[in-house]
C-alpha cells in the first residue's frame, strides 16, 4: 500500500475550496447579466474541472505524477463535456422549470436566495464529491491495478452517458418525435443513461485513492454522496416527478431498469 501526504493535502483543500466557489461566483455573475440561473448547470462540470487542475498544480512533488496527472485528465475530460452538452442544449432557452419554482418560493430577495441555495451549495457539493480527485494527487508509489481499473470505468461511463445524451439529441430532434418516450438505444436498457454514467464516473475516481486505505476511508463519502443525489436526490427522483404525467411514461418506466442497466421486460 502507497503512503499518503496528509499535511499537504490538508493544504489543497483550500485550494480546491477557492477554485470551486470562483466558478460558481463567475457563473452567478453570468446569471445577473443573462437573467437565467440554469447556467449553473453548465458550472457543475467545469468546477469539477477546475478543481482537478488547481489540485493537481498545487500537489506538485507530492504524489506519483502518473496518477496526479491520470485523474485531473479523466476528470477534466468528463467535467467539460459535460458542462458543454449542458450548455448546447440549453441555448436559446428561457429558465429552467426547476429553478423558476424554487425561486418563486423565495423569501426575499431572488437572486441572493439563488446565491446561497443553488451557487454556493453546488460549490461545497463540488468541493465534498471531488475528494478523491484532490486527494489522489498526494497518493506516492506508482500507480496499481486500482487506477487503471479507476481509469477503465470513468471511461466507460463518461462513453455510456455520452452515448445515451447523444441519442437522446438525435431522437428530440426530430419532429415526429414530438411528446413521445425516447425508449430506444440505451434508454431501453436504463431511463438514465446520463446519471448511471455518472455513477460509474465516480466510483471509477475513487479507486484512485484505493492505494491508501486511509484515504480511502476519508474520501469513500463521496462517491456515496453522489450516488445519493443521482439516485435519491436531484437526480433520477426530480427528473421522473417531473416526467410522471407524460403520456406513456408509466409503461416505459414498468419495462425498463430504473437504474443500472438491463435487458427491457
Amino acid at each position: 500500500m502507497s503512503g499518503f501526504g496528509w499535511e499537504a493535502f490538508a493544504e489543497g483543500l483550500g485550494w480546491a475550496a477557492v477554485a470551486a466557489g470562483a466558478v460558481m461566483l463567475v457563473t452567478f455573475a453570468v446569471a445577473l447579466r443573462l437573467g437565467v440561473h440554469r447556467v449553473v448547470d453548465v458550472a457543475w462540470g467545469a468546477a469539477f474541472a477546475m478543481v482537478a487542475v488547481v489540485s493537481c498544480a498545487v500537489s506538485a512533488g507530492s504524489g506519483d505524477p502518473v496518477r496526479r496527472y491520470l485523474v485531473t485528465a479523466l476528470t477534466v475530460v468528463w467535467g467539460l463535456r459535460l458542462a458543454v452538452h449542458i450548455a448546447r442544449r440549453g441555448a436559446g432557452h428561457g429558465e429552467d422549470p426547476r429553478y423558476e419554482r424554487m425561486l418563486a418560493r423565495a423569501p426575499g430577495n431572488r437572486n441572493l436566495y439563488a446565491l446561497r441555495m443553488v451557487y454556493l451549495l453546488q460549490g461545497a457539493l463540488v468541493w465534498l464529491v471531488s475528494l478523491p480527485v484532490q486527494a489522489a494527487q498526494y497518493v506516492a508509489g506508482p500507480v496499481s491495478a486500482f487506477a487503471w481499473a479507476g481509469t477503465a470505468l470513468v471511461l466507460f461511463g463518461v462513453a455510456f452517458e455520452g452515448v445515451g445524451d447523444a441519442q437522446l439529441a438525435r431522437f428530440k430532434a426530430d419532429p415526429a418525435h414530438r411528446g413521445k418516450i425516447m425508449d430506444r438505444g440505451l434508454w431501453s436498457w436504463t431511463r438514465h443513461p446520463n446519471y448511471f454514467g455518472d455513477f460509474c464516473v465516480w466510483w471509477g475516481l475513487f479507486l484512485f485513492v484505493c492505494d491508501s486505505w486511509q484515504a480511502a476511508a476519508v474520501t469513500v463519502v463521496s462517491p456515496l454522496v453522489m450516488s445519493c443525489l443521482l439516485i435519491w436526490g436531484s437526480g433520477k427522483r426530480l427528473l421522473e416527478r417531473h416526467m410522471a404525467e407524460r403520456p406513456g411514461y408509466a409503461a416505459y418506466a414498468a419495462r425498463t431498469s430504473g437504474f443500472f442497466p438491463r435487458p427491457p421486460k
